[in-house]
Formats: C-alpha cells, sequence, structure tokens
C-alpha cells in the first residue's frame, strides 16, 4: 500500500511541476510577445512623426506637397495595424495611452494637411501635445511589462 501511495504522490509531484513549467513557459511566451509589440508600435508611431516631422520642415515644398507628405507619413507608418494589435492584448490603460498617442499624432498629421509649418505656434502646440502623450503611452507600456515580469 505504501508503494502505491508513493507512486502517485511521484506521479502528482511530477505532473504538479510538469503543469506550472508549462503555465511558466506561456507567461514567458505572452510576455515576451507584448513586449516586442509594445516596442514594435512605439517605433511605428516614432518613424511616422519623424516623417511628419520633415513634411512640416518642407518650408520651400508647395503646400499640397506637404500634404501628401504627411499623408504618405501615416500610410507608411503601420501605426494603425500595430494599434488594433495593441488593442487586442493590453489592459486598458495601455489602450487608452495608445489612443491618445495615436490621436496626438492623427492631429499633427491633419495641421500639416492643413498647410502648417513647423514655426508655427499651433504645430508646436500640437507637437508638444504628441510628445506628452507619446511619453505616457511609454511609462504605462513600461509599467505594464514590469506588472507581468516572466516568472
Amino acid at each position: 500500500m505504501s508503494t502505491v501511495v508513493g507512486a502517485v504522490i511521484g506521479v502528482l509531484a511530477t505532473l504538479a511541476a510538469d503543469l506550472s513549467r508549462a503555465k511558466r513557459t506561456r507567461q514567458d511566451s505572452e510576455h515576451n510577445a507584448r513586449r516586442q509589440l509594445y516596442a514594435d508600435y512605439l517605433a511605428a508611431l516614432a518613424s511616422t512623426r519623424n516623417h511628419l516631422r520633415l513634411a512640416a520642415r518642407s518650408a520651400h515644398t508647395p503646400p499640397e506637397e506637404r500634404a501628401r507628405k504627411a499623408i504618405e507619413a501615416f500610410k507608411e507608418g503601420n501605426a494603425y495595424e500595430l494599434r488594433y494589435q495593441v488593442a487586442l492584448i493590453s489592459p486598458r490603460s495601455v489602450i487608452e495611452a495608445s489612443t491618445a498617442a495615436f490621436r496626438a499624432l492623427r492631429d499633427l498629421r491633419d495641421l500639416i494637411e492643413e498647410g502648417a509649418l513647423h514655426t508655427e505656434p499651433s504645430y508646436l502646440d500640437l507637437r508638444d501635445c504628441w510628445e506628452e502623450r507619446f511619453a505616457e503611452l511609454r511609462t504605462v507600456m513600461r509599467n505594464n511589462l514590469n506588472s507581468s515580469p516572466p516568472r
């Protein structure tokens, strides 16, 4: 009888260890995927912002061309697609910060489409708003990643 009980305990201990290891592996994988997606999204936003900055600095370029560059920056930046992926796997705090940053960047694009240059007060105000929202997004993402580290 003691042999059977010992065998059952051994099997249960092995099963518990395997389940724990599988859970840890899944958590590590999810954390790494979230970290990579956050990095990709931040890079897409930053790249889009850089292209918008270049469009706004083209003072000698006709307004129509600056508007086209601003539209292209948004299309090619990949931020739309990544934003939806972030919304699928993130907590509400990250989604809200992501939406705020995205909208601030979109507002900057709209202003450039209307013909604004990088020296105009309206541009500078929206640029500052974007920078604040982007900093908030990075902080919220970092906090989310740090609150669920791989175990």
